[in-house]
């Protein structure tokens, strides 16, 4: 492709007006040394989209050494040339990263290429890259120099859009298609097999045909990518506006049988039985659950997604033709456990996913005493209780009940009474320095074995929790 076929196009004065000072700020630190910059990514398309950019990325023809010299606080610490550039927005800091031009050499490991060079061309720098709707730039209506003439200043106004692969045209159509040979991007970088999913999913798109013939091809290279970057890659998807659609693709691409061979496992597993609600396999009821589980914690959804995993292998048929799962939630905690581990979830969010896989068969009525309440909580934990709440949400959509139900909406309104009564020892109008002072003991197993003891009559209503009434029963 040579630089006259480069399709240029004037931003409208509408767009322009979203730039914040900040990306103009950058435009013409590079501009006033004869440089050129563009944004590129996300932000075009949400500029294109009549949004203000998002998360600025940019590219350019200055090499890294450069770049740091016209940002005294920026870091660069990669292989890749990128620099990352600290700035205040809303009260807080953000990063924008700024990446040179490059060419890539092989990528033995289908993941990161060999070599990487400094470029001075847009075109060479854009032709390597993914899918087409990542090759759109904004940036300086700023022409090149003719042989044997001076560079020709940039206005400090006017900016344009460059559109070397028809990435407008399948922003359009809303497709997802790779840059020239979907099967060669595949097997340079085979995460980018799961980035496709994830934009189709976060985009509401379809996948191009043969790009989508090339993931299927390739599926087998993401074994070799790590733990975290599927992961990242999964959670991205599972958090967008489309994830039951995002885990379909990875599906019907052979991908999910690779990276959650657990969930595969479930379709097809029958559900359906005398006296019970569910209409579909518990796969299918997987996916419904996802797509209406109404967080957008990624943590959430994948708990949701993998709370009944464990039915693949707990299913019995007993004598009157009722289908049973009996402790399939043990089950699918250790699975789930195991696919955390797998991901690399951090400790936390390893805690989180399986208490809310464990304890998603919690029962719902209206004979419940708030003691059976309080245990629920402390079993889910109260930092959990509203995320456990949404995965009965999609849960009960899923398995074709209605959203919610009288004895639910009265279970919600118990949670929230118990926990304005004592609700852990912690929460007793005494504590260990009263125990001993009043009983003169010394410090020991005595003393929480005690508080153990009032915290139970407090929270059966035998005694009220105050100091009064607890040093008195201390003298009995």
């Amino acid at each position: 492709m040579t630089s006259n076929s480069i399709k240029k196009k004037t931003l409208s004065p509408t767009k322009i007006k979203l730039i914040p000072p900040d990306i103009w700020e950058v435009f013409n630190k590079f501009t006033a040394k004869g440089l050129e910059i563009y944004l590129v990514g996300g932000s075009v398309r949400n500029l294109l989209a009549n949004k203000p950019p998002h998360d600025p990325d940019f590219t350019t023809n200055a090499n890294p050494e450069i770049i740091q010299s016209l940002f005294t606080d920026s870091f660069y610490d990669n292989d890749y040339g990128t620099v990352s550039i600290p700035y205040e927005r809303d009260d807080d800091t953000e990063v924008f990263e700024i990446t040179p031009y490059r060419t890539e050499q092989e990528y033995s490991d289908r993941r990161h290429p060999d070599q990487v060079r400094w470029g001075d061309e847009l075109e060479e720098d854009l032709q390597r890259r993914d899918f087409t709707l990542n090759t759109i730039v904004v940036g300086p209506a700023f022409a090149k120099a003719s042989a044997g003439k001076a560079q020709k200043k940039w206005d400090g106004k006017n900016l344009e859009v460059i559109d070397l692969f028809d990435g407008q045209k399948d922003l359009k159509e809303k497709i997802i298609r790779a840059v020239g040979n979907p099967d060669k991007r595949f097997n340079e970088d085979a995460l980018r097999m799961m980035r496709a999913i994830r934009f189709a999913a976060q985009l509401g798109f379809v996948i191009e045909e043969k790009t989508f013939a090339a993931i299927k091809k390739n599926a087998n290279l993401v074994k070799k990518i790590s733990g975290e970057r599927i992961r990242n890659e999964l959670m991205k998807t599972l958090a967008s506006d489309f994830p039951m659609e995002g885990y379909q693709f990875l599906r019907s691409s052979g991908l999910a049988k690779i990276i959650l061979p657990e969930v595969e496992a479930t379709f097809g597993v029958g559900q359906v039985s005398p006296n019970r609600h569910h209409l579909h396999d518990v796969g299918t009821h997987s996916l419904l659950s996802l797509k209406n589980c109404p967080s957008r914690d990624p943590i959430v959804r994948l708990a949701t997604l993998l709370h009944d995993v464990g039915k693949a292998t707990t299913r019995r048929i007993e004598k009157d033709g009722t289908v049973t799962f009996y402790n399939h939630e043990i089950v699918s905690t250790d699975l789930a456990y195991e696919i955390g581990q797998r991901l690399k979830l951090s400790k936390k969010n390893l805690i989180r996913l399986t208490k809310l896989v464990r304890w998603h068969q919690f029962t719902v009525t209206e004979k419940q005493t708030d003691k059976a309440i309080r245990r629920f909580i402390r079993n889910v934990g109260v930092e959990n209780v509203l995320d456990m709440l949404d995965l009965r949400t999609g849960d009960r959509i899923g398995g074709g009940a209605r959203e919610t139900s009288w004895r639910l909406e009265d279970f919600k309104k118990r949670l929230v009474e118990v926990q304005k009564e004592p609700f852990t020892v912690k929460d007793l109008k005494i504590d260990g320095h009263d125990v001993m002072e009043e009983l003169n003991i010394k410090p020991g197993p005595k003393i929480g074995e005690i508080l153990d003891r009032l915290f139970a009559l407090v929270e059966d209503k035998k005694i009220p929790n105050t100091k009064t009434a607890l040093l008195k029963e201390l003298k009995k």
